[in-house]
């Protein structure tokens, strides 16, 4: 399972125009892409929310769970992108749909059962993604 979090002072996700999920946060925010790959379950997803809640990427080296700051999960395979040989990128370490879609909604939950403001993408649908990184601090998480 890959995380890349990014820390935001907004984001927003929208699907044929309409936006479904959003982040403004007063101060910072977290937007989580999420990739799953063959073999993750619901236990990885719990210890990398965990990580994620507790990780000290914000102002003054805290962390979402001390300041409550919200966070944006959105699924993207693309992580998992292999691109080694030739120019297309091969998907097969890409967990399919029907096994990473509950992994990141345990994700998500995770999130929320530690006390986190979450929301979400649409799974499976073709999103655009706008977000104001603030740094710009970007970190790649992964179990």
């Amino acid at each position: 399972m890959r995380v890349l979090v990014q820390r935001v002072s907004s984001a927003t996700v929208s699907v044929e125009g309409e936006v479904v999920a959003a982040v403004r946060p007063e101060g910072q925010g977290l937007l989580a892409f999420v990739g799953v790959t063959h073999g993750d379950d619901a236990g990885k997803a719990r210890r990398l929310a965990d990580k994620l809640w507790n990780l000290r990427i914000l102002d003054g080296e805290r962390s979402a769970a001390e300041v409550a700051a919200p966070i944006l999960v959105v699924s993207q395979f693309t992580l998992y992108a292999d691109t080694a040989k030739g120019r297309r990128p091969s998907w097969n370490a890409a967990a399919p749909g029907s096994v990473a879609e509950p992994v990141v909604a345990a994700f998500a939950e995770a999130l929320r059962d530690l006390g986190a403001e979450v929301q979400t993408g649409v799974f499976g649908a073709n999103m655009q993604v706008e977000l104001v990184n603030d740094g710009p601090v970007t970190v790649f998480l992964e179990l």
